[in-house]
């Protein structure tokens, strides 16, 4: 693998910001009526990135019909280790049929149990961190890895759902190198392998690993034990699955705009909007006042992951809630929304662009109440797939009461699911807001 002396790294680092930015022109991957289902390991079954996944397409598009499962597994691979058992001794030493017989058998068992009766449209994959076995890089391992998510890749494929192809993200040992880490040399192969097949079955591809390690290697260069992700060298915590879901949403063509807003103080006019609706404009004696409705909520933003705002360009690139005022004296205001302050701007901040995603009082709180109710349901979901419905009685146990009690139960998880779901509907759903900006005394 090429390797990044630390010397380039500020190059290389803004040159995949902007990859990341780039990746996909277009539409976002995600569209209007799709069930979307997240397979992978234990990093997908923390439910973070997915969660922040799922809140930003469902704060950004509040009137799509869409549903969201995870059904992320610990220790799990892409020939589905987890689901299927395989006999991996046989299974990295086989030839090439009997390889694919064994994949075929192994993916094929764990998508219909777990995957295809949720009839996805869209399904994203994140496998490769328990693939590549923690080792300098090995091929005959590497083969398997490949022709599985092949095998997965066609599978679904078949039964309709769309594919994105997610690269594991870097190993985190705080170390001032981790791209010399062969797990991470590995890695990088891994990664690179799956933009092959991805390419071959003609599914998307995202590549998370080269903006993750880009901002490691930027921040370890000046403190070699800098943390990153905020939890173990393999299980990023909420700050590093932020920055996850950051470069997987760009490279899915999520778009950055929330809503924008331009008032002309001087001519106390309306001058644009975009994706919101300004009325009751008032500009007196220095004070400006208008109504805001807007067609989507600003993405929320875990407050356990606020340290990553600082290490990506998340706001920049996702969630940009802006109010632009021009013809202001200069001096700072303090903004109100529905009375409550929110914070203290200067008139020359205001002229370029106020970004207030985080900073809308009311408006983040309602986003804010949505993203603790999507993690509500996420959690009663593993709870009903793992904890219930793939439950195994033992033996003296499998009685005609205890598929009862199984069935009651599933029913009753059924419904707070969809009760969450009905409660997240009505929080993802605008409305409008008073702005008041007021002159701060010098």
């Amino acid at each position: 693998m090429k390797q990044t002396s630390h010397s380039t790294f500020g190059i290389v680092f803004f040159g995949i910001l902007s990859i990341a930015r780039t990746a996909v022109a277009g539409d976002f991957f995600i569209r209007d009526g799709d069930r979307i289902v997240f397979l992978g390991d234990s990093i997908t079954e923390q439910r973070l990135y997915t969660t922040y996944i799922e809140a930003y397409t469902l704060t950004r598009h509040p009137t799509w019909k869409l549903t969201f499962r995870n059904v992320g597994w610990g220790g799990d691979t892409s020939w589905l280790r987890q689901r299927a058992r395989p006999n991996e001794g046989q299974l990295f030493a086989a030839d090439e049929g009997t390889q694919q017989k064994m994949v075929e058998d192994s993916v094929g068992r764990g998508l219909a149990r777990d995957v295809l009766p949720l009839k996805p449209t869209v399904v994203t994959v994140k496998f490769g961190m328990n693939d590549h076995s923690y080792q300098p890089f090995r091929e005959h391992i590497f083969r398997a890895y490949t022709r599985s998510q092949a095998q997965i890749a066609k599978v679904l494929g078949a039964s309709g759902a769309r594919l994105a192809l997610l690269t594991p993200q870097p190993i985190e040992d705080k170390r001032p190198d981790p791209d010399k880490d062969v797990r991470n040399q590995s890695l990088r192969k891994f990664s690179d392998g799956l933009k092959d097949v991805a390419a071959k079955a003609g599914v998307s591809y995202v590549d998370q690993f080269d903006p993750y390690m880009a901002i490691m290697l930027r921040e370890r260069s000046g403190n070699p034990s800098a943390a990153i992700g905020g939890g173990d060298a393999v299980h990023p915590g909420p700050p590093g699955q932020t920055i996850m879901a950051w470069a997987i949403l760009r490279g899915l063509g999520a778009g950055a705009l929330v809503s924008r807003a331009e008032i002309n103080a001087k001519t106390k006019s309306v001058a644009a909007s975009q994706g919101c609706r300004i009325t009751n404009l008032t500009v007196d004696k220095g004070a400006i006042g208008f109504d805001r409705l807007d067609d989507a909520l600003p993405m929320p933003i875990d407050a356990r992951a606020e340290s990553a705002l600082k290490l990506a360009p998340i706001l920049d690139d996702l969630n940009r809630y802006e109010l632009r005022i021009t013809g202001l004296e200069g001096q700072t205001y303090e903004v109100f929304v529905d009375g409550e302050a929110v914070g203290k701007v200067s008139g020359a901040e205001l002229a370029k662009g106020y970004n207030m995603a985080t900073k809308s009082g009311p408006i983040t709180s309602q986003a804010q109440k949505g993203l603790a109710l999507i993690f509500k349901k996420n959690d009663a979901y593993f709870t009903k797939w793992r904890g219930v419905q793939l439950f195994d009685f033992p033996g003296w146990a499998k009685t005609a009461d205890a598929e009862a009690s199984r069935a009651a139960e599933l029913a009753r998880l059924d419904r707070q699911i969809a009760e969450n779901e009905a409660q997240i509907d009505a929080l993802r759903t605008p409305k409008s807001h008073r702005f008041e900006l007021k002159p701060v005394a010098p």
